[in-house]
């Protein structure tokens, strides 16, 4: 699963590259710049790639949570 979260990743960067909509006046429900439209798709399947990442390539030793209280210790206090 690590490598396909690398291949969204690139696949990402390069789609995110867009200059097929940058003169393009079509709207999209009469309201919407289809680049506009376009850039939110893409920011909705990054935010899925990140989700993925977090799953299954996130190292198991960062996964663990410590309590309030001793993250806390030692340091300054508000």
């Amino acid at each position: 699963m690590n490598k396909v979260v690398w291949g969204l990743v690139v696949l990402l960067i390069i789609i995110h590259q867009d200059v097929w909509f940058w003169d393009d006046p079509t709207l999209l429900f009469g309201f919407l710049p289809i680049g506009l439209a376009y850039h939110a798709g893409i920011s909705i399947a990054a935010a899925f790639t990140w989700f993925l990442a977090t799953i299954y390539c996130w190292p198991e030793e960062l996964a663990e949570v410590q309590p309030v209280e001793q993250a806390n210790e030692g340091g300054p206090t508000t």
